[in-house]
């Protein structure tokens, strides 16, 4: 058995000269150090032994038991570090090679455009103001001149909350408070989100709009012309042509929608602007008698004209994008442009 121990001591250490990997040297534990591994079995005969053989096999069994322990932690040791070295190579940072630039974050395409209107606004010596999102109906509806009646009340078109409040479907109630705490002359834009019940190619349910108003003595229609022309040209260029059109609104009156010349086609006709040439990018008026009434203001005092556009109508022509709701699907593919 002394024989026996020797031979399996010297196999062990010389098989470890080619342990490689720590799978290896696992399979070559259980190999000798197994419930039947080599060095197990010769253990368990011990008991065959007679008592002058026991004490002497039993030292020498313990003495290789030790010294292939302390041989397998010392394999497993190198192994490990010799690991750690390859990984901290492959991880090296080599210092002399460029840099890499770290993304930095852009403002949205929407937020671009609406900060694009208010600078124009602005270096006309309008003010920017702002007001709550939940409105009630008497801001958003009945001191805009809207009827009872008016389709823009019907559920299918506004969100309606509880005791009265809605979320405002425009930005215009923000003018109603306006007049309210301030005396003329006003000379504001109120951008911020509104929220209408529609969700298309087109339209969300959540938008983006700037209002304007300007209230003095002896404000012509004209004047309103004069602001929206000068914007129109600042924004897409002196190359546009524009055209105002008789439309309708509850808090103006005359009113009218204006037109630019078609940002993809320069107006030839296209499918963008149904091959007419022209594309619609905000109504406005002069206000109506009724409003100021409401605001406490004097029509027989004061006139005045206001201007209503959507950020993401604006964006679209801009950027020529063909569907609104790309804006708001978080794509970075497509925000990355911007």
């Amino acid at each position: 058995m002394k024989a026996e121990l020797e031979a399996i001591q010297a196999a062990a250490l010389e098989a470890l000269k080619d342990v490689e990997t720590a799978d290896a040297l696992e399979s070559l534990r259980i190999e000798y150090f197994g419930r039947r591994g080599k060095l197990t079995d010769v253990m368990k005969g011990m008991g065959q032994l007679s008592k002058e053989e026991r004490p002497v096999i039993g030292k020498l069994a313990n003495e290789v038991r030790a010294s292939l322990t302390d041989a397998f932690e010392a394999t497993k040791n190198a192994l490990e570090s010799e690991h750690q070295e390859q990984k901290l190579k492959a991880e090296a940072i080599d210092i002399t090679l460029p840099g890499r630039k770290p993304a930095y974050g852009k403002a949205h395409p929407v937020m671009q455009t609406l900060e694009r209107i208010e600078a124009i606004f602005t270096q006309m010596g309008f003010q920017v103001v702002t007001g709550p999102e939940v409105e009630t109906e008497h801001y958003n509806f009945d001191a805009l001149n809207t009827p009872p009646d008016h389709p823009a009340r019907d559920l299918h078109d506004t969100f309606y909350l509880t005791d009265g409040h809605l979320l405002r479907t425009h930005n215009s109630p923000v003018q109603i408070r306006v007049m309210e705490s301030q005396k003329p002359p006003v000379r504001i834009i109120v951008p911020g989100k509104a929220y209408r019940v529609d969700y298309d190619v087109s339209h969300t349910p959540m938008f983006h709009q700037v209002e304007g108003l300007l209230v003095d003595r002896h404000v012509t229609f004209s004047e309103l012309k004069g602001v929206l022309v000068s914007f129109a040209r600042q924004l897409f260029g002196d190359q546009t042509q524009m055209r105002f059109r008789p439309h309708f609104f509850p808090f103006t009156e005359p009113s009218a929608e204006m037109d630019i010349t078609c940002t993809v086609c320069r107006g030839e006709g296209c499918r963008s602007c149904g091959h007419t040439g022209w594309i619609e990018i905000l109504g406005a008026g002069a206000v109506d008698p009724e409003v100021f009434r409401a605001g406490n203001y004097d029509p027989e005092e004061v006139t005045g004209f206001a201007f209503g556009m959507g950020v993401e109508r604006i964006a679209n022509l801009q950027f020529r994008i063909p569907d609104i709701r790309t804006f708001y699907e978080n794509d970075l593919r497509f925000l990355k442009q911007f």
